[in-house]
């Protein structure tokens, strides 16, 4: 059992996120704030506790893979990438310039980041063509892939769940952030997947569900995921679209969208004062 004060740790590494995820999102221009906060406790404990990461080389031949397959959300990969100080953090209020480096979907020319994804669909491939290729090296590395709930209605998922299954790929994980809103609106109204769980099963893969917000459970789906052997492991996170941010949550407007002044200080103080009751407990 993780002990509690690395599980606190964790949660407060995630609201540094958020932190970082509003600086980048700013006042008056679009940002994919929705699709990113929903994914910021399963970033934290990837990167600041579950990887390999080398904090001094983002191009360490140990480290671990992360590919971020929803593309769009890049901003709260950003959030731990400059954590981990392989840029400035002040690229962060740049982000989406011609003044900064950060674009916005993920860029190979950015430190930490391993393949160009945003083009939906496209990532669980990638991640079962490094997992291959870490097995061909005899090398210990993990990939993980990070999809979103709307983006399954892509049928190249599928074929790379079939190849996964079909090549027992045992070092890969992927996550389904399984926020139930996409672009324009709920997942059940656009495009409906019922029974996801049970469709990766019968796709042959390893299928763990838990609350995505829960830093605890994170960890307890990737420890368990280390020990399936023989096929691909999907951890099905149940998270809330917008997560930390109230007039965001379950809203599909701020996918991509538009922080007022007066939103923008109202989800500060909203922070902020998720800070504070961290501290108090």
């Amino acid at each position: 059992m993780t002990a509690q004060s690395t599980i606190k740790s964790l949660e407060k590494t995630a609201l540094r996120l958020r932190f970082n995820l509003l600086e980048m999102v700013g006042i008056g221009k679009a940002g994919h704030l929705g699709g990113s906060s929903s994914l910021a406790e399963i970033v934290a404990v990837l990167y600041f506790h579950k990887m390999k990461v080398n904090k001094a080389d983002p191009r360490d031949p140990s480290r671990d893979l992360f590919l971020l397959s929803k593309g769009h959300a890049v901003l709260i990969q950003y959030a731990a990438l400059g954590e981990l100080g392989y840029f400035p953090k002040t690229e962060f209020a740049k982000v989406k310039t011609l003044a900064g480096a950060l674009q916005g979907h993920p860029d190979m020319q950015t430190p930490g980041i391993e393949a160009v994804t945003g083009s939906l669909g496209q990532g669980l491939s990638i991640g079962v063509g490094m997992a291959l290729a870490l097995r061909l090296d005899g090398r210990p590395n993990r990939v993980h892939v990070v999809m979103g709930d709307g983006e399954l209605s892509e049928g190249q998922i599928w074929e790379a769940a079939m190849a996964a299954w079909k090549f027992k790929v045992d070092n890969l994980v992927a996550f389904v952030d399984c926020n139930r809103i996409q672009a324009t609106g709920p997942t059940c109204e656009i495009f409906d997947i019922p029974d996801i769980a049970k469709k990766w099963d019968a796709f042959g893969w390893k299928v763990i569900e838990i609350d995505g917000h829960n830093v605890g459970q994170i960890i307890g789906a990737l420890e368990e995921a280390e020990t399936v052997k023989g096929r691909p492991t999907v951890i099905i996170a149940h998270t809330v679209k917008g997560k930390g941010f109230s007039f965001a949550e379950n809203n599909a407007a701020f996918h991509n969208g538009i922080l007022t002044e007066e939103l923008f200080a109202r989800a500060k103080a909203e922070l902020q004062a998720q800070a504070e009751a961290l501290d108090k407990n």
